[in-house]
């Protein structure tokens, strides 16, 4: 495993970062795997020197963090790890248990620490943008977060470019700890992050966390019968471009002798655009599956291949659910053709 400098700040991580909104409690979602299950793959993951783990206390409504820091403490010593969690959706019907404010945060953060067992997390992210609480206050705090040492490093996730700029600014303005990292979704299905985000974080050293690399598991078949009946936002995928998308995933995997799952991912490394990517896993065998992808390389053919049917499409803060996305423009993708010749 190799590991790097994230973004321009002193922290080194392992180039895979392991997201673990899979890990937890089943009872929050039929997907998500039990404690006992976990552990395997958290040890295999560690094993192959990977230190950088993702949490949120939103994940089995606080059991992720519980499993995923208490199994790794067990396995290692605390500061051989970098941790991260994040706060902003529900926790409860409280009212205050919610969003960016000033008492959900400080209210999140040692609620966050007692689970994990630790006295502070190496990197803190808003999980998303909260219009009802000004950008000042959150900033503010995050700041008094950092100052008190309970979090070395904050950072954000889902949210858009101008919005994640203008609270960098704020900050700035008045001395307040910057982001450092910004989090956010990225694949063969969804790149709309390439136009502003991605640019703005290069500009700034601002390292790039990118999740869901197999497009929510659509791009290795849809994804499971569990997460299709849990997960609504595997909706936003299936069109007839999609459908090209995938099956020429499964074309050049096949001619290379690989996985779907090593081509999706391989192709988030190959980019540029991720500092370090996210993966989750099921089982240990997705593990290799992951760090299998750092080796692997595509011809510009290959690249051009994977790539040429994509178009711009909604962006995925903009999505409801409840209905299937707009395409801003439409390709006709009756059958995928066949793969470039390695």
């Amino acid at each position: 495993m190799d590991y790097i400098r994230f973004g321009a700040t002193g922290l080194k991580t392992s180039r895979l970062c392991m997201g673990t909104m899979g890990i937890g409690s089943s009872a929050w979602k039929g997907w998500v795997l039990d404690a006992d299950k976990s552990v395997p793959i958290l040890k295999a993951a560690l094993d192959a020197g990977i230190t950088f783990y993702d949490m949120a206390d939103w994940y089995s409504t606080g059991v992720n963090e519980e499993v995923v820091a208490g199994t790794l403490t067990k396995l290692t010593h605390r500061d051989n790890l970098v941790l991260a969690t994040k706060a902003f959706y529900p926790m409860s019907a409280d009212a205050n248990d919610q969003g960016l404010s000033r008492k959900h945060l400080f209210r999140s953060i040692d609620r966050s620490l007692q689970r994990m067992g630790t006295d502070y997390v190496d990197l803190y992210i808003v999980h998303a943008f909260d219009p009802d609480t000004p950008i000042e206050e959150t900033m503010c705090a995050l700041n008094d977060i950092v100052r008190s040492g309970k979090a070395r490093y904050i950072g954000a996730s889902t949210m858009y470019a101008w919005q994640f700029a203008k609270m960098n600014a704020v900050a700035e303005k008045n001395g307040w700890t910057r982001f450092v990292n910004m989090q956010c979704q990225y694949s063969l299905l969804y790149r709309e992050e390439e136009r502003e985000m991605m640019p703005y974080c290069q500009s700034e050293g601002i390292a790039v966390t990118t999740f869901s690399p197999l497009a929510r598991g659509y791009l290795v078949g849809g994804g499971s019968a569990a997460r299709k009946e849990f997960d609504p936002f595997l909706d936003f995928f299936g069109d007839e471009i999609d459908r090209e998308i995938a099956a020429r995933v499964v074309n050049l995997a096949k001619q290379r002798g690989l996985s779907p799952s090593q081509v999706a991912q391989a192709w988030v490394l190959s980019t540029g655009n991720s500092t370090v990517p996210i993966f989750g896993a099921d089982h240990p065998d997705q593990v290799r599956d992951a760090i299998a992808a750092l080796s692997i390389s595509f011809s510009a053919e290959e690249r051009a291949y994977l790539e040429e049917p994509y178009r711009p499409r909604d962006m995925i803060n903009d999505y409801n659910p409840v209905r299937r996305p707009r395409a801003l423009s439409v390709a006709s993708a009756a059958a995928a053709p066949a793969a470039p010749k390695a």
